[in-house]
């Protein structure tokens, strides 16, 4: 009962705080965020969810504002010369769109600084609203097309039919009630260019509310990280991918929800180079219907997500299924035996050397740095990262455990712990740079807790 109490009392405070800065929250999504903490309390008990709220609320402090480009910026990308400008299909499947959202979607696009872009809306709606909307747009600017297609068959299954009307050589996709910066297309553009191999490019992205005013929640990604993949879409917004392989994959309408997460998921299967622009280029709208402000509204979207990590276990002949995580949205891979059985290429997995209820050792930087010390081990870290496996540079001899292989180079190291924490952590730097040298995964798997004395 007191772990209520000091739940209830977590989301007083966030009340409390709302009017203030850096919290730049609406009421409605204060008070959706207090049914969140109930709806978390429901699924993983209320000390859980009395730590999630605690942690949610220092987070919200930290202040955050969206910085646009400057002026002089942005006229100097619009006078760039490309040696090479390829073109740039921003697909929308629409549907019913909010007659202010689509509008100001539409005009997003046209104020970008890369001019050789087409925008493709196609239009499952039963009325002509979107319609109505669009066409005054394709009369002033010939790079945007209105397609209305002759049935509603799904998010995935309206972007495929819009597919035959793309003509560039990379395809954004965008949906029908968010925003593109104004740099977006540019930016996106100039990492392709930089590198031609890569198959599937994706931004950094934050939240805004339903007029467009106010900026939270941004998600700074960190570069491709197939495991870390695995536990979450985080590629989301904005993803740009070379028009040949979207066409070859296409959208898979049984995965609607989590349309886009399968085909970054069968993407990477493929082989294909997945790139990340590391830079806020795309806002998402929050609104009632969307996921953005209320994640549990498409709950069907999670289980989708569940299956299509399923299937792509298959299709990389894994041993291994999908588990929802205790946060909405997030996953763990269950290995049917053991993961060095499963995949040949991890050489060593670690989890979180625990003093006093705080982390003190684990996951590291090449470096040394602690990834997540200092972190209540019950919280979960910036964007739940500190709980989600994910490939780091070095772990911990402390708190591993190796392949076969590896074994007899593993009892070199360990025999010599002895010598103090400095060379603990001296040792374990060594061991996973030689075992990274022989061409090994390191896999942090922060639910591997090892309590020491100090």
């Amino acid at each position: 009962m007191k772990f209520i109490k000091h739940a209830v009392k977590v989301c007083d405070c966030m009340l409390l705080h709302a009017g203030r800065r850096p919290i730049t929250m609406t009421g409605r999504q204060l008070s959706d965020g207090i049914k969140k903490t109930f709806r978390y309390a429901k699924r993983n008990g209320w000390r859980n969810a009395y730590y999630a709220a605690s942690e949610r609320l220092k987070q919200l402090k930290k202040p955050y504002e969206y910085e646009p480009p400057s002026d002089e910026l942005l006229a100097a990308q619009r006078t760039h010369i490309w040696a090479n400008a390829p073109k740039v299909s921003v697909l929308v499947p629409a549907y019913e769109t909010n007659e202010a959202f689509l509008k100001e979607l539409i005009d997003s696009v046209r104020a970008q600084t890369y001019s050789n872009w087409e925008l493709i809306v196609a239009d499952a709606s039963e009325g002509d609203g979107v319609k109505n909307i669009v066409y005054p747009y394709t009369r002033e600017d010939a790079r945007i097309n209105y397609h209305r297609l002759g049935e509603n068959k799904g998010i995935s299954g309206n972007t495929n039919a819009g597919l035959p009307f793309v003509n560039g050589a990379y395809t954004a996709l965008l949906d029908h009630d968010d925003l593109l910066t104004p740099d977006a297309i540019y930016e996106m553009v100039c990492a392709a260019v930089k590198d031609p191999e890569a198959a599937l490019l994706y931004s950094d992205e934050d939240k805004c509310d339903e007029r467009a005013e106010h900026f939270h929640a941004p998600h700074e990604k960190p570069d491709f990280d197939l495991d870390y993949f695995l536990t979450n879409n985080y590629i989301c917004h904005l993803a740009m991918l070379k028009t040949d392989v979207l066409k070859s994959l296409r959208l898979r309408p049984e995965y609607d929800g989590a349309q886009d997460y399968d085909l970054f998921l069968r993407t990477a299967a493929a082989g294909k180079k997945i790139v990340h622009v590391p830079k806020v280029l795309y806002h998402w709208r929050s609104h009632g219907k969307s996921t953005a402000d209320n994640p549990e509204s498409k709950r069907y979207a999670y289980e989708a997500g569940r299956r299509a990590l399923d299937d792509f276990y298959r299709s990389m002949g894994w041993a291994a299924h999908a588990e929802e995580d205790m946060h909405v949205g997030f996953y763990r891979t269950v290995y049917e035996t053991n993961i060095f059985d499963v995949r040949s290429e991890v050489g060593i997995t670690g989890g979180r050397l625990v003093h006093r209820d705080k982390v003190t050792g684990g996951a590291m930087a090449a470096d040394g740095t602690l990834l997540y010390g200092g972190l209540p081990v019950r919280y979960s870290g910036y964007m739940n990262r500190a709980v989600l496996a994910q490939s780091v540079p070095a772990l911990d001899l402390r708190c591993m455990s190796v392949r076969e292989e590896l074994k007899e180079l593993y009892a070199e190291y360990t025999a010599r712990l002895e010598l103090g924490e400095e060379a603990a952590i001296d040792l374990s730097l060594s061991f996973c740079a030689e075992v990274r040298r022989r061409g090994y995964l390191l896999i942090y798997n922060p639910w591997d807790l090892c309590y020491t004395e100090r």
